[in-house]
């Protein structure tokens, strides 16, 4: 079978420490071009103002997208108070400018509101942000000064923990563990309307996502030196990634993607081991799995 233009048989996930400033699709140019593999993706964006892990998919990999990009996720943040911006964070404009009260610098009171925020909500999205409304992206809307109107989205908030008040600037350094899609300029915005003081996002750095830990994480800039070989010694293994319980399979039996007979029964996801390579990741559903990504043997994989 002919490979499909800017395929190079890699496949794997990478873990990229994000310097301030990039977008999350100019790390994925930047793997492009130091691979030459066409198909790159992430799971799960982080604004240029943020920093951290960032989950690159290369090769067919892209394909584990929705099982990794739905992980719980854990940020250190810094939130500042005084002043909303209309990004929900330091790289918008001021909008509203107000002077901050002793008792929201008092780490009694701040855990106390942060804990008001633990559990399941309703979440709006920031008015900047890449969520598109009937074909129209929301930043850009509200760049041309029509902002779009946005639904609610539900998120959970499952671990906030104060870290830290400071006088100057008058800010609270958050460690927060979420649930996919939350937005922590959001948290940011929503816990300034809550102690009724304007507030934005300082800085956010991402600490981990599901399994994965940005210790060990590679920074951008030592990435983009590496020489193939190199690269592909960075590659982590996708067991690890994908967090799922694991089945082995024999080769013979996943051809033409069969059901697997399975003996348990409860519904969950497993990812399928075959001559210790990812063959898939399946659904198991009434003593059978069934598959719902595969990849084909042709490709090398760690």
């Amino acid at each position: 079978m002919p490979r499909r233009r800017g395929a190079t048989g890699l496949r794997g996930i990478l873990l990229v420490d994000k310097p301030l400033g990039p977008t999350s699709h100019d790390v994925v140019s930047a793997i492009r071009r130091v691979t030459g593999e066409g198909r790159v993706g992430h799971a799960g964006t982080l604004d240029p103002l943020a920093t951290g892990l960032l989950v690159v998919l290369v090769g067919p990999y892209t394909r584990l997208e929705p099982y990794l990009a739905s992980a719980e996720k854990r940020y250190l943040a810094e939130i500042g108070f005084g002043t909303s911006t209309d990004t929900d964070d330091a790289g918008g404009k001021p909008v509203l400018v107000q002077s901050v009260r002793p008792d929201i610098l008092d780490p009694d009171y701040a855990q106390g509101v942060l804990r008001s925020f633990l559990g399941p909500s309703m979440q709006v999205p920031p008015a900047f942000s890449a969520i598109k409304v009937h074909g129209r992206t929301a930043h850009r809307a509200a760049r041309s000064g029509e902002p779009l109107e946005l639904t609610p989205r539900p998120i959970e908030v499952r671990g906030a923990r104060l870290m830290s008040v400071s006088e100057s600037p008058p800010s609270w350094s958050v460690d927060f563990v979420v649930s996919k899609g939350t937005y922590i300029r959001a948290l940011a915005r929503d816990i300034g309307r809550a102690v009724n003081c304007p507030a934005h996002l300082l800085s956010l750095r991402r600490v981990r996502s599901g399994p994965l830990d940005v210790r060990d994480a590679s920074p951008l800039e030592d990435l983009v030196s590496l020489s193939s070989t190199e690269f592909v010694e960075r590659f982590i293994d996708p067991f690890e990634a994908l967090g799922l319980p694991v089945v082995e399979a024999d080769p013979v039996d996943l051809k033409d993607g069969r059901r697997l007979p399975y003996a348990a029964r409860s519904e969950q996801l497993v990812a399928v081991r075959a001559a210790g390579r990812l063959a898939g990741v399946y659904h198991a559903s009434d003593g059978m799995l069934v598959p719902q990504v595969c990849f084909p043997e042709e490709s090398t994989c760690r």
